[in-house]
């Protein structure tokens, strides 16, 4: 087997690069085009504050609380009353004022299926303006 010998004096292979770059610039360019019209998309509408008079602060809203004890005794605002006569006490006072809500206040040693029911029929007369107290 025979190997060329290579010339001492013979030029060395030379790359082209423009042809390279024009196509690296083009990519590039695509790329940049792209991220553009991705960012135009992504805007969030706001409001600002106006430096206008500042609103009159709101009323703070009714509401009233609906006692739960451990015996299950139901009290509707401080006043002892029965789970039949809850949904009148309950329907009167959100009809009278619209804007008022309940809050359902549960003993902790109550089984915790009483107190769901009870908010659930509560829900149903009142929507979301009925929620049940954390602590």
């Amino acid at each position: 087997m025979r190997f060329k010998q290579q010339r001492r004096g013979s030029p060395l292979p030379e790359v082209n690069l423009v042809p390279m770059l024009d196509v690296l610039m083009v990519v590039l360019t695509f790329f940049i085009i792209v991220s553009m019209t991705l960012t135009f998309q992504q805007g969030v509408e706001i409001q600002l504050p106006s430096n206008a008079a500042s609103p009159s602060p709101q009323a703070e809203p009714n509401f009233v609380v609906v006692r739960l004890d451990a015996e299950g005794q139901l009290s509707f605002d401080e006043q002892p009353i029965t789970e039949a006569e809850l949904p009148a006490q309950l329907e009167a006072f959100l009809e009278t004022q619209p804007e008022s809500y309940v809050i359902l206040q549960a003993d902790d040693e109550l089984p915790y299926s009483q107190v769901v029911d009870l908010l659930g029929k509560m829900k149903d007369l009142g929507g979301d303006r009925v929620s049940l107290a954390v602590e």
